[in-house]
């Protein structure tokens, strides 16, 4: 959660639950007078740079269009809905939405966690068991009459270990000036790769864990065998031993026994994202809940009257779709939106050949326009808000300096944005290993479902990963000259 200690907010838990997080952005906008100038429930459908004004000219779905000096544009990676590519999808004649569009008015039940009571004399199917599904499954197993998880491929769920914040301890222990700067810091230099291993875990999370002990196994590895092949083979071993961990697990909590075999990842713990949960595996108890393993295949398809797999139709009233959203897309298809910069080139047609930028915020051709991404900077995937946050200064720190020497346009130089992205090419020997491992995992959003590409080949950051990556944008802001960057 962004500005905690702005705000004066500690998490009232270790994984605060929905209401809890949708709590840092009101407080933020009343805060700081946000809601005066927020134009809600408006998509921008065109953005277009007027060099004779040196503004940005902004056109949206209200018919309207008005003028900025700046632009960020942050819309994020994951926000286009997916569903999957099943033969009759549109034939279902009973009730059905995304679960990233919960239809409260047929569940019952609000955002804040009132029980699903239109639920319970209802056969509902969810199709998916990714990170969505093992949130939403054991709050339907309590609600449904009948629940029918469609699965293709297990995912491994390993301990959540939540639990409620003690203040007095956080009072004693943690509360000093910086102090959420100083844990996101450390849960960056724990769980992102890297020869220095911090001395202290203060997140102390599945991810830390994951992380701490595959750099203790390898660089424990005497100096002599410091081989590529032995570096994967120690990896391996311990990948062995964390899956076996995560396995048995749901031997001790699952109480039928082929429901707890179909519910076994048989892969490579970061072939998938890996979940955490305290509730998941405990819902297969509930009587009304059935895992349908597909072996792999997947659902068949959709019927008029249900889902029907290996043959099988299973009737239901209502069908929940846990699939996700896409990934790796071209990114002006999912903005629904195009930018024009100087000379009427439009951004799709800059990067028809991939992403370029420098630092990931700037791009040379559509001045005074900042993105807010991961990617081409830290590339940090596992806490999406320090790329923000980070960003965010910087480009806070550049308008401040246009604003001060009375500049009216910020562009990054050609020579510079080609510099980084030779830089970022450094990287590329690792990019390609680790996607090469992942193109013998199961299909997933990490290598495009199994194709070629995915998330691995795309995600190109420092190639000293984030740590490095924010010192170093760090000190090129803080020294005021902005290198490779036209103030005009």
């Amino acid at each position: 959660m962004p500005l905690l200690e702005e705000t004066g907010h500690v998490p009232t838990e270790k994984y605060a639950h929905a209401p809890e997080i949708l709590d840092p952005p009101r407080r933020i906008g009343r805060q700081f007078g946000l809601y005066e100038d927020a134009l809600f429930h408006t998509e921008v459908k065109d953005l277009e740079w007027d060099a004779g004004r040196s503004v940005w000219i902004v056109r949206t779905n209200r018919g309207d269009a008005f003028t900025a000096q700046y632009i960020a544009v942050g819309t994020g990676p994951l926000h286009v809905p997916k569903l999957p590519g099943l033969e009759g999808i549109d034939d279902f004649e009973g009730h059905s939405f995304h679960t990233s569009r919960w239809d409260y008015a047929y569940t019952g039940g609000d955002a804040s966690g009132a029980p699903m009571t239109g639920l319970a004399d209802k056969r509902v199917g969810i199709i998916g068991t990714g990170a969505t599904s093992v949130q939403c499954v054991p709050h339907l197993a309590k609600a449904c009459g009948e629940l029918y998880v469609f699965q293709r491929t297990p995912s491994s769920v390993d301990v959540r270990g939540n639990g409620p914040t003690d203040m007095e301890w956080f009072e004693r222990d943690v509360k000093e000036p910086g102090w959420q700067q100083k844990w996101i810091e450390n849960f960056t230099a724990n769980q992102t790769m890297g020869f220095r291993l911090p001395k202290e875990d203060l997140v102390q999370d599945g991810w830390t864990d994951m992380s701490r002990r595959i750099r203790k196994r390898i660089f424990g590895l005497p100096f002599y065998k410091w081989t590529p092949g032995n570096m994967m083979a120690a990896y391996e071993d311990l990948d062995h031993e964390k899956m076996t961990e995560i396995r048995d697990r749901v031997d001790t909590i699952v109480e039928d026994e082929q429901t707890a075999q179909g519910l076994k990842a048989w892969y490579r713990q970061l072939c998938k994202r890996p979940c955490f949960h305290d509730e998941y595996l405990q819902a297969y108890n509930e009587p009304g809940t059935v895992l349908v393993d597909t072996n792999g295949k997947g659902v068949e398809r959709i019927t008029k009257k249900g889902v029907v797999v290996g043959g099988k139709e299973y009737e239901l009233d209502c069908i929940i779709y846990a699939s996700g959203f896409e990934v790796g897309t071209d990114e002006t298809t999912r903005n629904g939106f195009d930018v024009t910069g100087t000379g009427g080139v439009k951004l799709s047609e800059a990067w028809k050949d991939g992403m370029r930028s420098l630092h990931g915020i700037h791009v040379h051709g559509f001045p005074n326009m900042f993105l807010l991404t991961p990617l081409q900077g830290a590339a940090l995937i596992s806490n999406v808000p320090h790329n923000f946050t980070e960003s965010g200064r910087t480009i806070a720190m550049m308008v401040g300096h246009a604003m001060d020497q009375g500049a009216r346009e910020i562009e990054v130089s050609r020579k510079a944005e080609e510099s980084w992205m030779k830089f970022l090419g450094r990287g590329r020997g690792a990019r390609a290993r680790m996607a090469g491992m992942l193109s013998k995992c199961t299909p997933g959003y990490y290598n495009n479902e199994g194709q070629e590409g995915g998330l691995a080949s795309q995600v190109m950051g420092h190639p000293r990963g984030p740590v490095a990556y924010f010192k170093y944008l760090a000190k090129w802001r803080n020294s005021g000259r902005f290198k490779g960057v036209d103030f005009r």
